[in-house]
């Protein structure tokens, strides 16, 4: 796009000319149709802008009408804010053999995060024939991926944690978990993909299930976590596995392998990233005060 500014300080003005030597339009409005739709000031077959987050970007579509009538068109945007000229939204007359140059603004959303992102500018008739023509817009800035696992606990039956995005990029992060007992490791599941994808700054807790843990150990769980770009974290929590007193005199058959889970300790790797968690006071956390799933 020609020319990049935060603020329009001009009215957006149409701009009508007799056709000349005309240049040929990139967007194909079919074989019944005469006019066609194009970007201003030579073959391009697409815009193409780039800025960095609240940037405005200035545009122009030409509108070419060959035919020996008038036509009428309308202008949108797809997939990108676009604004154009107020007259040009609300319907366009463009005469016989003439052109029409019609500006528009595309604005960078300011949460948009680096990369590449795609539109359209859509021109169509009062019969409803359109003309499409594509915009890449790159959105400048420094492309990070990092993330932390925070605020891991063992439960019952699963384990829980958060995800949070310290990055500027989409990811896609992949689970590795680990637990160490006295007499040797109790859990080894390898690196899978989890089915989330974070958004810059976004957090999600997750639970990890573990059916069949220990009912009588003391472990030391490690989840590793890594995504695209380099990004990987780790945390390392300790609990300990004790059957519930009395049980046995209870004679309860059923309940004999409950147990409760004790959260001694909860420490985070050296090359995590983001806040460390404050140590976590040492409580009993009956079964049935427990809860299994994944808060959003």
């Amino acid at each position: 796009m020609p020319s990049v500014a935060r603020t329009l300080p001009v009215t957006l003005c149409l701009l009508f000319t007799a056709l000349g030597a005309a240049p040929r339009a990139a967007a194909d409005t079919g074989a019944a149709t005469d006019w066609s739709a194009a970007p201003a000031g030579g073959a391009r077959p697409s815009f193409y802008a780039e800025g960095t987050p609240g940037t405005v970007l200035q545009d122009t579509v030409t509108v070419t009408n060959s035919g020996r009538a008038p036509v009428v068109v309308r202008f949108f945007g797809t997939g990108l804010r676009t604004v154009f000229a107020r007259k040009a939204g609300q319907g366009l007359r463009v005469p016989a053999r003439t052109r029409a140059e019609v500006p528009f603004t595309v604005t960078v959303p300011t949460a948009a995060t680096p990369g590449v992102r795609s539109g359209a500018v859509v021109v169509r008739d009062a019969r409803g024939r359109t003309a499409s023509v594509p915009v890449r817009l790159r959105v400048g800035g420094p492309v990070l991926a990092a993330l932390t696992v925070e605020h891991l606990a063992v439960h019952a039956h699963s384990m829980t944690y958060d995800l949070v995005n310290r990055g500027t990029t989409v990811l896609v992060p992949t689970l590795a978990v680990r637990a160490d007992g006295v007499f040797g490791r109790v859990l080894d599941r390898a690196p899978r993909t989890l089915p989330v994808r974070l958004s810059p700054g976004a957090r999600r807790k997750l639970t990890e299930p573990w059916p069949g843990r220990p009912a009588l150990d003391a472990v030391d769980v490690r989840l590793t976590v890594t995504a695209q770009g380099g990004a990987h974290d780790t945390a390392t929590v300790s609990a300990r596995f004790v059957p519930w007193p009395g049980m046995a005199e209870a004679g309860g058959a059923a309940l004999a392998g409950a147990g409760a889970v004790l959260a001694v300790r909860r420490r985070r790797s050296r090359a995590s990233i983001g806040p460390r968690g404050a140590p976590v006071q040492e409580l009993p956390c009956p079964e049935h005060e427990l809860t299994e799933g994944v808060a959003k």
